[in-house]
């Protein structure tokens, strides 16, 4: 698991930093040790970014696109000013939940909750 100092370099070459990621860790143990280092060379299985109030929805949602093309299974786009979360999942279309109580780590993170 990682926190925003994370770095990642996406199979298109772009260098992201999400605000949360995971990756499962026979990917991570895959690398080499200055692999790890510096910015992973993969994109993460998991990835969360937090929505602030300067940052613009579209350019935070084209980033969770771009996660998604380059490899990422699950990702949250949670926006707390409008208490809205958007998820995002391969080859299914952007869920929207308005206000929720909990999110799921789904068969990504098995068992993950966020209440």
């Amino acid at each position: 698991a990682f926190d925003s100092s994370g770095g990642f370099k996406l199979p298109n070459g772009a260098d992201r930093s999400p605000d949360v990621s995971w990756i499962r860790s026979d990917r991570w143990f895959s690398l080499t040790p200055q692999q790890r280092e510096r910015f992973v060379p993969l994109c993460p299985d998991f990835v969360v970014e937090l929505r602030s109030s300067s940052d613009s929805l579209k350019s935070l949602q084209d980033k969770m696109n771009e996660y998604q093309e380059n490899g990422a299974k699950l990702g949250w786009l949670i926006d707390p000013k409008h208490k809205r979360v958007e998820i995002y999942r391969p080859q299914q279309d952007v869920e929207i939940l308005e206000n929720p109580t909990t999110l799921s780590g789904e068969d990504i993170l098995p068992g993950f909750l966020l209440d």
